[in-house]
């Protein structure tokens, strides 16, 4: 038992050096945004400097929390969206059978080759007929039928879901929907949670799509205000990496409550049968 206590040491040691390594970045940059700008320049920062409320006052002259709210709303509600659209989609795939099934999967497999730029200036278009220029609606419903969502959940169900527990909530009266939210839903709930996280990583860090849209400011997002932090003839650049850390925050925090989900939700995504 002890020589089994002592194989564990080093273990302990190399996962945390690991860990190490992984939060250095995001220490990094919340002593990067404690510094004057130009001292940045001067050499690698390690301990903190004395400049944390002088770039606080520049971040947050700029409306910076209505920008956090923005993300916030347009994330949440994509994510919601996003995740019971991309699931029903997912349930249908897996365990209905009809014509045009295999071709109609196919052709959302095919979409994922394809990079979203090409398609920027067609969506663009189509806000404008719509008269959704200039407001938050494109980033919430833009992309809700997300290709790899559908495709890793219709995996997922297709393994983790037996053929057995549908049908037998069809022979007991209950509706689809009834099904799907009864006796699918607890089922793959570490797959709900996993592609959650990750849908709303993507809709966080979404820069391309609000950068086209929207030139009003009390719309921006995040990764658009960063861009503010930037006058005429000086680039903030340590508050910018404060800004940065900032909106970081919720990332860091859902990864860290929800990481034993996504892990269990991705080990168990990858196996089928």
């Amino acid at each position: 038992m002890k020589l089994r206590k002592l194989y564990r040491i080093p273990i302990f040691i190399f996962i945390c050096f690991l860990s190490i390594l992984a939060l250095m970045p995001f220490y990094m940059m919340i002593v990067m945004g404690t510094y004057y700008s130009e001292d940045l320049y001067t050499g690698i920062k390690i301990i903190p400097g004395d400049f944390l409320i002088q770039n606080l006052q520049t971040v947050f002259k700029h409306a910076f929390l209505t920008y956090y709210r923005n993300s916030i709303v347009v994330s949440v509600t994509h994510t919601v969206l996003a995740v019971l659209i991309c699931s029903l989609t997912g349930y249908v795939f897996a365990k209905f059978r009809f014509r045009g099934r295999d071709a109609i999967f196919a052709f959302v497999l095919a979409t994922l080759a394809i990079p979203p730029q090409v398609g920027l200036v067609g969506f663009v278009v189509q806000m404008r007929m719509m008269g959704w220029i200039n407001t938050l609606w494109p980033l919430i419903f833009g992309g809700l039928a997300n290709a790899f969502a559908v495709f890793w959940l219709t995996q997922y169900i297709t393994a983790a879901v037996p053929l057995e527990i549908v049908e037998s909530g069809r022979i007991d009266g209950c509706p689809e929907f009834g099904i799907f939210f009864r006796l699918v839903m607890p089922i793959i709930k570490p797959a709900i949670i996993t592609i959650s996280l990750l849908l709303f990583l993507w809709s966080w860090n979404n820069y391309m799509t609000p950068l086209v849209i929207i030139t009003d400011e009390k719309f921006f997002t995040i990764p658009l205000s960063i861009a503010l932090l930037a006058g005429e003839y000086r680039t903030d650049y340590a508050a910018r990496i404060l800004a940065l850390a900032i909106g970081t925050i919720p990332i860091v925090v859902i990864f860290a409550f929800g990481s034993k989900h996504l892990i269990r939700g991705l080990v168990a995504g990858a196996v089928k049968g």
